[in-house]
């Protein structure tokens, strides 16, 4: 009687075979926990194509990238010698810099800081006043450039301690708040107690430029350009911090890092210092950002608060989120993005052709190779010369425009788009919310309905583009590099390379 009653408890139940099997090779069995068995079903990937090279570079050590992208910025000068090519590229490592120090605190730690742009003020700031004629110092970079990392780290630090028990929106209102007080401190900081430690808005002159060993190194050449010196310090410099994270992200302090991103209470309940590694996240990145005010201070010679004003703090933030939070590779990159297309769009002819190039490959992304793009494509090249033809013969001084920027562009634009002599003040604001108004109605349309409204609402963005914002070439660069940032982040949520987390479905 016992043994028949051990074979029942040790018998499958009937059915529970090809319950087991019943989904493939993946399903659960008895004794598999359902949720491993289902990880590779909530892993996502990219398929076809985009997702074959994906998974190829994927396979390329870190390394090799590193070293083929330090090659290349150090041919840079081999390829141009045009001193504006230079110092873009130069502004670009920054970038890099600032990137890689803000995705310690963000894409690591998963801490919302809105303070970040202050360490690098904080760092050009320390450096002025160690190597300049502010307070008679005038340290060697060899000993004033760790110093000022160190600085960095310790501010990082006394900002963690009275917000390491915050989260989310908290954070970053304390964080701002510090931010604000750092501008404020700055404007303001020529009269301290009598003294005058940052000389307000006249900035620090006569910083001290970059020295090694008696080396001194200058900030321009014989004729005046960006001397490309500079630009080979910012390189090494780079390459050391992205080796130095590199490894520190593969220590048990980026795993916990991690551990704290995902989840702090469940990081906490496994014995973790939460903490601790909030402190360690803070002062990491701000000792990052205080080294690259440095390079900032010691080549513009100057400083002044208003080079640490808000946009920056925007700036680099799109650089993290573009390239992907919590990917050292995607950062850089989206650094290198941003940075390379907030110069194109300073020239009215580059940022034409980048305008409609952009809506080109939405619109190819959209409707792919099929009818439908032929469709809204010929019927928008005809609404526009209809339309301009109408406009014409009610009022030539509607047509007789010339767009800005020049080339042939600029002209196949002018005789496609109604560009006026003179713009009246009301069309302007008319015409830019009439735009964000269709492109809204566009997200509640389906099927042909969607598409009679799309060619208007194209054509109304090209009038736009070549009357407003052309016009306005400063605020226009964010404009296109917001559109650009929602449009990527609706393809990949997680940024270019950022990291896929798992989701229990």
């Amino acid at each position: 009687m016992s043994g028949q009653f051990d074979d029942d408890l040790t018998r499958p139940l009937e059915g529970a075979a090809e319950a087991s099997s019943a989904e493939g090779a993946t399903s659960p069995e008895v004794g598999r926990d359902e949720w491993v068995a289902r990880h590779g079903e909530r892993v996502a990937r990219r398929s076809g194509l985009l997702g074959t090279l994906e998974a190829r570079f994927r396979t390329v050590p870190w390394w090799a990238w590193l070293t083929l992208l330090i090659a290349t910025a150090c041919l840079i000068p081999v390829f141009s010698d045009s001193g504006y090519v230079r110092r873009v590229a130069f502004d670009t490592v920054v970038f890099m810099l600032l990137a890689l120090g803000l995705n310690i605190v963000v894409g690591w730690g998963g801490l919302l800081d809105l303070g970040y742009v202050a360490f690098f003020g904080i760092g050009a700031y320390a450096y002025a006043m160690l190597a300049s004629d502010q307070f008679g110092v005038h340290l060697p970079s060899i000993v004033a450039i760790p110093l000022v990392a160190l600085i960095g780290f310790g501010a990082g630090w006394l900002v963690g301690l009275p917000s390491r028990r915050l989260t989310g929106d908290y954070l970053a209102i304390v964080t701002l708040f510090f931010f604000q007080i750092f501008l404020t401190f700055t404007n303001n900081g020529d009269d301290v107690f009598g003294h005058s430690l940052t000389n307000g808005p006249n900035g620090i002159l006569n910083v001290d430029e970059l020295s090694f060993f008696g080396w001194s190194l200058p900030t321009t050449t014989a004729q005046g350009q960006f001397a490309i010196a500079y630009l080979y310090v910012a390189v090494v410099l780079f390459g050391i911090v992205y080796v130095a994270l590199r490894l520190l992200d593969d220590s048990r302090t980026g795993r916990a890092w991690r551990s704290l991103r995902e989840d702090p209470l469940a990081a906490e309940l496994m014995g973790m210092p939460v903490n601790w590694l909030k402190l360690l996240a803070f002062a990491s990145g701000a000792s990052v950002a205080a080294l690259t005010g440095t390079l900032q201070a010691s080549l513009v010679g100057s400083v002044f608060p208003q080079d640490f004003a808000f946009p920056l703090l925007i700036t680099v933030y799109t650089m993290v989120i573009l390239g992907g939070a919590g990917s050292q590779a995607g950062v850089v990159i989206g650094a290198i993005l941003i940075s390379v297309l907030l110069e194109v769009l300073r020239d009215p002819g580059d940022s034409r052709g980048l305008f409609y190039l952009l809506v080109l490959l939405g619109l190819v992304g959209a409707f792919r190779l099929s009818r439908q793009l032929a469709v809204v494509l010929g019927a928008t090249v005809a609404l526009g010369f209809v339309a301009r033809a109408v406009a014409g013969t009610i009022d030539d001084r509607w047509t007789a425009g010339v767009g800005g920027g020049g080339g042939r562009l600029a002209g196949w634009a002018s005789d496609w788009v109604i560009v006026p002599t003179q713009l009246a003040g009301w069309i302007a604001p008319v015409t830019y919310v009439g735009l964000i108004a269709l492109v809204l109605m566009l997200t509640l349309l389906h099927g042909w309905v969607r598409i009679a409204v799309l060619v208007p609402t194209l054509y109304l963005a090209a009038f736009v583009w070549e009357n407003v914002m052309l016009a306005k070439p400063e605020p226009t660069r964010y404009v296109v590099l917001g559109a650009i940032l929602v449009g990527v982040m609706v393809i990949r949520p997680n940024g270019l390379l950022g990291e896929r987390r798992v989701e229990i479905l």
